[in-house]
């Protein structure tokens, strides 16, 4: 049985070493506690209590996986991601690090770690209320230090490393113009292949950077680590957000949406708190593990993120030393690698002595002595400022537009598309992120790390993109490349490589078309499932016909559908089977040489789309039949194999039967089917796709969804109790708590749940209270 309790609440107030004054938390019916405090270094400090109250075990695998202190309590199959995750630890000034985030950084961090602490104190007095995980592993949480939060880099969105290198794999085995199919680059750009660059890189050239990044994952009994494969998450990265007028809503206030969109788990990676406390009233979503939130509202100001392709990271290749491996060229001399040794503790085995090794560049990631040549990251992360969202510690205090801008001019990762709107009735976007200066190349692909290519600093920013009251009356943001016209893409070079915009489209459809947008309306915009990259190929495929069996029955099945990818649909069943399973393949094999395709993975989106609109360009001589012949084999292709998958009759199809949810926690793979179905949550049928504004990315092969939207938000500004939201599968941590799977129904239906503001409205919607008191 797994084990968990809540804190008591009611006649006995808790007492707390490190709280100055009395504080309470009330818990609503949905989960959201709200906590109230006499001054914000209480705030900050309860944050943290009850952020370990709800999310223990979470934030202390984030802690540990982040500092590399697994291997500590998880043995020795642990050390090597410990190894790899040091090395992208901040190492820099600590003073200028706190200086980077506006004022009081230090003191925030310091306060809501010391509330974690306090917690971890309280279950130490109370051994009943150790998580459950805690007691199946067999190790205690640790205490955290306030620069723990900020060290840590490895956690947050970055780019474009990963693309860097599949652009170097398909240059070396089939050259830049097949590349083309792989990534479209936008703003209109050609990129070249740097000098002095080889580009057939080892393969496992990233196997460091990627474990350095990924999640904690076991594997069976043993707890040994397991690497499961996911879809590319670069790829994956993004979120929807918008912002309307007062002179479009039906309310005649702004209104504000944002569903950020990452990997799924149990519990949900959001967290939605509101901290109340004299000169403080922000209530949001953030991560579990950070001070203040980052998605939300403070009384005046509402703010919501989406993902801005900004492109942070560079992989340096270097020549080494034949008489000294542990040398690299640079400016026409041999450098020593710089070393770090540390010591990294080993449940259960001595402990290992690692060495870490970095160029002037940044981290060493891997070296081949058979080619002499060694590869090392160069990212912004290393630069102060850059914790992962902890700069909203400074955003969410903003009181107007020009405040809020000048704290995302400091603004470091992820990069961001920040969408605003206040009372007084404007709303604004503003671009925000570390964007390093390449004067003499655009970042695209890996380079000699001998000097040649250097980072003349980071741009200002000052001139990163913004709006104030667009004339339309609304603004959107979905990933997509957004740039203005006019600006100086080909001088800053912030990044050419951006989603597909289907989203984007569909999101100004949506708006462009409704003249007085309500709450009601941004809820089913939020959840919407219209596909407009499906109608696009239906167009195609309308004036064509088949006497294949299966080719002819896809085109009767597919001819009269709008394109909405319910949960219910057949024909989003056949259309996702040939998108994801069969589409892309025969592109491939139509336009590109057999080492070119193999080369890499699904072609991009756009590129796709436009080739078969316009074969001309990439099918060349009988451009049409070909591109038809693509269209009707593999559908035909797709067809069959839905057939074996759902049966032989498509009014029994059904994409949700195919199309799935599943929250799965960290320890699932250890339980046993009992413990599972305690921790898992799901599966849940879905409906939707990667190219819907409700994103449901999903594995092709096995359309579990990896990726979308756990947490979404509506406000409605100015009416704050009116403000809707909600985070799947629930807020807490604790399988045995109510909140831990209570939202994940609605959340599937596209429901929603009031985030209540005022003080009133929490009190008669507060299920739980918990009074905190000074203690000895």
């Amino acid at each position: 049985m797994l084990c968990g309790a809540a804190l008591p609440a009611g006649a006995q107030p808790l007492k707390v070493t490190g709280l100055i004054q009395p504080a309470r938390i009330l818990v609503d019916k949905w989960g959201v506690p709200h906590i109230y405090a006499a001054s914000q270094d209480d705030a900050f400090f309860v944050q943290g209590f009850n952020a370990a109250r709800d999310r223990l075990f979470q934030i202390d695998l984030w802690r540990r996986r982040g500092l590399g202190e697994l291997a500590s309590v998880f043995g020795p199959a642990y050390a090597e991601q410990d190894r790899a995750a040091r090395l992208f630890l901040y190492r820099g000034d600590m003073d200028a690090e706190w200086q980077s985030y506006g004022k009081d950084a230090q003191r925030t961090s310091a306060r809501f770690v010391a509330g974690i602490n306090a917690y971890i104190d309280h279950i130490a007095r109370k051994p009943e209320l150790l998580p459950f995980e805690f007691r199946q592993l067999r190790y205690l949480p640790a205490k955290w230090r306030p620069e723990d939060v900020v060290r840590i880099r490895s956690h947050g969105l970055t780019r474009n490393l990963t693309q860097e290198f599949a652009r170097a794999r398909v240059v070396c085995r089939a050259g830049l113009a097949s590349d083309e199919v792989r990534a479209k680059l936008s703003p209109r750009w050609t990129t070249r292949v740097p000098d002095g660059l080889d580009p057939c890189l080892p393969e496992d050239a990233l196997e460091v950077f990627h474990l350095a990044t990924d999640n904690v994952r076991f594997d069976g009994a043993t707890l040994q680590a397991s690497r499961l494969p996911l879809p590319n998450q670069e790829t994956l990265e993004g979120s929807n957000n918008w912002v309307v007028a007062p002179s479009r809503t039906s309310t005649g206030r702004p209104i504000l949406a944002n569903d950020p969109h990452r990997a799924y788990g149990a519990p949900s990676l959001r967290y939605i708190v509101h901290l109340n406390a004299p000169g403080l009233d922000v209530i949001g979503a953030g991560e579990p593990a950070l001070p203040g939130v980052s998605i939300g509202h403070n009384g005046k100001v509402a703010f919501g993120l989406t993902i801005m392709s900004i492109d942070q990271e560079d992989l340096y290749v270097y020549e080494t030393n034949p008489a000294n491996p542990n040398q690299y060229r640079y400016g026409g001399k041999w450098e020593d690698f710089r070393m770090v040794r540390e010591k990294v503790e080993v449940r259960g085995a001595p402990a290992k002595t690692v060495e870490l090794r970095f160029t002037r560049h940044g981290p060493l990631i891997h070296q081949d002595a058979g080619t002499r040549r060694a590869f090392a990251v160069r990212t912004a992360w290393t630069a102060p400022g850059m914790a992962p969202y902890f700069g909203s510690i400074d955003y969410m205090q903003a009181q107007d537009f020009t405040q809020f801008r000048r704290a995302m001019q400091r603004w470091g990762a992820p990069t961001e598309n920040q969408v605003y709107a206040d009372t007084a009735g404007n709303i604004g976007w503003v671009a925000g992120g570390l964007a390093p200066v390449r004067p003499n190349w655009d970042g695209l692909m890996p380079v000699p790390g001998d000097g040649r290519y250097e980072w003349k600093g980071f741009l200002d920013g000052a001139r990163l993109p913004y709006v104030l009251n667009p004339k339309q009356g609304w603004f959107a943001s979905a990933n997509e490349m957004n740039l203005p016209a006019g600006y100086p893409y080909k001088e800053y070079k912030l990044g050419f490589e951006w989603p597909d915009d289907a989203r984007a489209r569909r999101i100004a459809e949506v708006l462009s078309q409704t003249p007085k947008a309500s709450m009601e309306d941004m809820q089913r915009l939020q959840n919407d499932v219209v596909n407009l990259n499906a109608r696009r190929l239906v167009a195609l495929l309308k004036p064509l016909s088949s006497q294949d069996r299966a080719a002819s029955a896809a085109l009767r099945l597919l001819s009269s559908w709008n394109g909405e990818e319910r949960a219910s649909s057949a024909p989003a069943a056949l259309y996702e089977v040939w998108w994801s399973r069969h589409l892309g393949n025969a592109f491939k094999a139509a336009v590109l040489t057999p080492a070119a395709a193999g080369a890499m993975d699904a072609p991009h989106p756009t590129v796709l789309l436009e080739s078969l609109e316009k074969p001309a360009a990439r099918f060349g001589k009988d451009a049409v039949r070909k591109r038809n012949e693509v269209l009707l084999t593999s559908l035909s292709a797709a067809w069959t194999e839905t057939e074996a998958l759902q049966g032989r009759d498509p009014a029994r199809w059904q994409w949700g039967k195919l199309h799935f949810s599943l929250f799965i926690h960290p320890m699932a793979a250890i339980l046993d089917k009992a413990g599972q179905a305690q921790v898992n949550v799901g599966p849940l049928p879905r409906g939707g796709s990667a190219s819907t504004v409700n994103v449901s990315s999903y594995h092709p092969d096995s359309f579990w969804q990896a990726h979308g939207p756990s947490f979404r938000i509506v406000l409605d500004v100015g009416n704050w109790d009116n403000s809707r939201a909600v985070n799947t599968p629930g807020q807490s941590g604790d399988p045995s708590s109510p909140h831990y799977r209570d939202l994940a129904g609605s959340w599937a239906e596209g429901k929603y749940f009031p985030l209540l503001y005022s003080r009133e409205a929490v009190r008669k919607a507060a299920s739980k209270v918990i009074e905190l008191v000074p203690g000895p």
